[in-house]
């Protein structure tokens, strides 16, 4: 996104893993007097997000509107005690595109309609239209996960809180998705313009009548890092105005590049564009740098990424491993002053199919910040690739690979994708 677009933000605080998000957002949870509006992935109730869920239930009973918009596949259905708490304080708990209910929704057999591989993958939270989470980090505890149970060490993950015109916006995409959802889908226009006007009309839109609600609260997440003068701008991925949105941010950005590229992605599979744009990066004297995911999650993300790396390690970029946990960051610093911070992996679920949402920050201070956290757990907890081991990998290995690369490609030619 050009430089000329981003908006000055207020606050901007750089938050690493649950440990650092979830008590900035009981706070905020805390505080809030009007409006939460809350979306994820995954919505956990084990350890810290009973905690985080406990919070919502308080700011509702209180009377705050409390929205909460998880994914049909993300998330499980909502246990019966939660149901309970949620339906007695009044917090409002709807989910995105479920696979269905009966024999084929049980088994995800609802998977098997294109239009399902559709997700809502973005984490997002505004509070009182004044301040905003976005990130990498669902509603889960970071040393569990719902697939392998405990976890030898906190997974590794990022959040920005920004307070300012930015938690506007993302208020008043997050109440716009709210409405369709809350509507089944049936406010769906051809335009997006339509149905906006439409949601206007229907008295959910919130800028327009607590604009007041801009300034930055009076306590909100601060941070070294942030100061006055930076920049901040939203960006969006959907299937409607911004289908490569925040592929086009990553592209020009490493475009730039004079000294130094850093991204830390939990499952990388890059188009042809964003790998040549590494590669010449590379190649014109950047050090690039990739920390990617070293333990194996699922067989499709963990192997489809490695007939990749052959090109970028022969054009001399760095490739390192993270192996203390899972690695489930999605974030980049370019040159020491660009950085961005989101939901979205760079791979084709993400940058071609999920909803998701990334804050793009212009600041040397957050931008350092981020970029020695990456270098420490480069240097304490990663694995770097060494070419000449990658290029002597067993036959077995580069059979999973490739096979896991044909299947992902042939998925996106189902789904009419190209990549």
């Amino acid at each position: 996104m050009p430089l000329s677009q981003l908006r000055k933000s207020g606050a901007l605080q750089l938050l690493q893993g649950g440990e650092a998000l979830f008590p900035a957002l009981i706070k905020a949870f805390d505080g809030a007097t009007r409006w939460i509006q809350l979306e994820t992935y995954i919505f956990d109730f084990h350890g810290t997000g009973a905690q985080v869920a406990d919070a919502l239930v308080r700011a509702a009973a209180r009377g705050v509107t409390v929205q909460v918009l998880v994914d049909g596949i993300g998330t499980a259905a909502l246990p019966a005690e939660w149901q309970e708490k949620f339906a007695a304080a009044g917090v409002q708990w709807f989910m995105y595109s479920p696979l269905g209910v009966g024999w084929l929704g049980r088994r995800g057999l609802g998977l098997l309609v294109p239009n399902r591989w559709r997700r809502l993958h973005r984490k997002l939270c505004v509070v009182d239209q004044a301040l905003v989470f976005c990130g990498g980090i669902n509603v889960l505890d970071d040393f569990y996960d719902p697939n392998h149970g405990e976890l030898p060490a906190a997974r590794f993950d990022f959040s920005v809180a920004v307070s300012g015109p930015l938690a506007l916006e993302a208020a008043d995409a997050m109440a716009l998705l709210w409405w369709r959802v809350q509507a089944g889908y049936s406010a769906r226009q051809r335009h997006l313009s339509v149905a906006w006007e439409k949601f206007k009309a229907a008295g959910y839109g919130g800028r327009t009548t607590t604009r007041q609600l801009a300034a930055p609260p009076a306590d909100p997440a601060r941070n070294q890092a942030g100061k006055p003068g930076a920049k901040a701008a939203l960006i969006l991925r959907d299937n409607l105005r911004n289908r490569s949105s925040i592929e086009r941010a990553y592209r020009r950005a490493i475009g730039k590049a004079r000294q130094e590229i850093i991204i830390a992605n939990a499952y990388f599979l890059p188009g042809g564009k964003l790998r040549h744009a590494l590669i010449r990066a590379a190649q014109r004297g950047v050090r690039v740098t990739l920390l990617l995911q070293g333990r194996y999650e699922y067989f499709m993300q963990y192997h489809a990424a490695r007939p990749v790396y052959g090109a970028l390690l022969a054009a001399g970029v760095e490739i390192h491993e993270y192996a203390a946990s899972f690695l489930h960051a999605k974030v980049a610093v370019v040159d020491g002053h660009w950085a961005t911070v989101g939901s979205s992996n760079l791979d084709p679920l993400s940058l071609l199919l999920a909803r998701e949402a990334n804050v793009v920050v212009e600041d040397r201070a957050f931008a350092e910040e981020l970029g020695r956290r990456l270098h420490e757990a480069m240097a304490h907890h990663g694995r770097r690739i060494d070419p000449a081991a990658y290029n002597r990998r067993p036959l077995l290995q580069r059979f999973k690979g490739w096979m896991a690369y044909a299947v992902m490609r042939l998925a996106l030619l189902v789904t009419g994708q190209r990549y």
